[in-house]
């Protein structure tokens, strides 16, 4: 297939790097434009930007220019980069002049037509794209978002269980890595020898986006109607570079055994992966029974940082059920579920 021309915006930032990284790897994809700030634009990408990522930064981007985030760029689809704070007149501004827009910002998620995806879990919400439109009275354009890095590990292993059992109570407690901050991120003097029992509007997310996640989508009245259940959730900056590490308790609606638990986890079957997508992998959830696995610096790549892995699964002395679970944040949980969220969208023929 010809590949399709793919701009970032943010592209110098973290997670803009993470997007161009692994956008100029993927055999769907080739980066022909990159945005950033002021100090940046008008510079080829490899003298303004510095690379942070452990890879070297990508040959056929070096000399790109970078220019400023405004959509006339010589591209068929964007991917955003850009800070929640920016991110929303922007990201509109690009759908509404016929780019679609796949956004890892927290501007538009919880707009009742923005698909808030994770393609494994709720491929049917794309079908807001429809409403979206005729709501805004765009054409070609859209904006589709992936959900908070926090997020994505625990509802992906909620899903086969939620499915199965009917999620009714969670509560969840977040271990997460320094580069979820961004960077410089936090201050080393405040990580080393720490823990940061805080994380500024993290909890939040982590109570409504899984219940837009896992919700219905209606069609009549354009939105979806949210899962009905609680969510409690604490979260904590810990001092690791990469992957989101939470322990779960949950209450299911009907009794389940830890044995009827992991095989639900591991029956779960990809779309995206059957559907040819390259980013996807065969085994979304990977169960571990090892006593003391998942661990952040052994398990976060696995399935090239897109598979989520479980473990510790056993009775709940509160509720039915609880396990660990890890997911790379950057990756699955950032610029890799952003670029899955396209190639699941170009597999059903929404963008050409």
């Amino acid at each position: 297939m010809k590949r399709i021309r793919a701009g970032v915006l943010g592209a110098t930032g973290a997670v803009g790097q993470r997007f161009v990284e692994l956008l100029t790897r993927n055999p769907w994809f080739e980066v022909t434009a990159l945005t950033g700030s002021e100090r940046s634009a008008g510079r080829r990408y490899g003298e303004a930007c510095t690379w942070r990522l452990s890879t070297d930064c990508p040959a056929e981007v070096r000399d790109l220019v970078v220019q400023p985030s405004e959509p006339n760029l010589d591209c068929d689809v964007v991917f955003s980069a850009l800070p929640g704070s920016m991110a929303g007149p922007i990201e509109e501004a690009y759908a509404a002049a016929g780019y679609p827009v796949l956004s890892n910002a927290s501007a538009h998620r919880m707009d009742p037509d923005v698909p808030l995806l994770i393609p494994e879990v709720n491929p049917d919400h794309l079908d807001l794209l429809a409403t979206q439109r005729a709501r805004r009275g765009w054409d070609r354009g859209c904006i589709v978002t992936d959900p908070n890095c926090s997020t994505v590990g625990m509802t992906l292993a909620l899903k086969p269980l939620h499915d199965a059992f009917g999620v009714r109570r969670v509560v969840v407690t977040t271990m997460q890595a320094l580069s979820g901050a961004g960077y410089p991120g936090v201050p080393a003097m405040d990580s080393l020898d720490n823990v940061i029992p805080y994380i500024g509007g993290e909890e939040d997310k982590l109570i409504d986006e899984p219940r837009k996640i896992l919700g219905t989508l209606d069609e009549a009245a354009g939105a979806v109607q949210p899962a009905e259940m609680r969510i409690s959730p604490a979260c904590n900056r810990v001092a690791t570079r990469d992957g989101h590490l939470e322990a779960v308790s949950v209450e299911f609606a009907r009794r389940a055994t830890v044995d009827e638990v992991i095989e639900a986890l591991r029956a779960f079957r990809s779309v995206p992966h059957a559907l040819g997508c390259p980013s996807a992998v065969e085994q979304t959830i990977i169960v571990r029974t090892e006593p003391d696995r998942p661990q952040t610096r052994l398990d976060r790549d696995a399935g090239r940082g897109m598979a989520i892995t479980v473990g510790r699964v056993r009775p709940c002395e509160v509720f039915d059920c609880k396990f660990v679970v890890l997911s790379h944040n950057t990756i699955r949980g950032a610029a890799g579920g952003a670029v899955l969220n396209a190639e699941i969208m170009i597999a059903k023929g929404m963008i050409p």
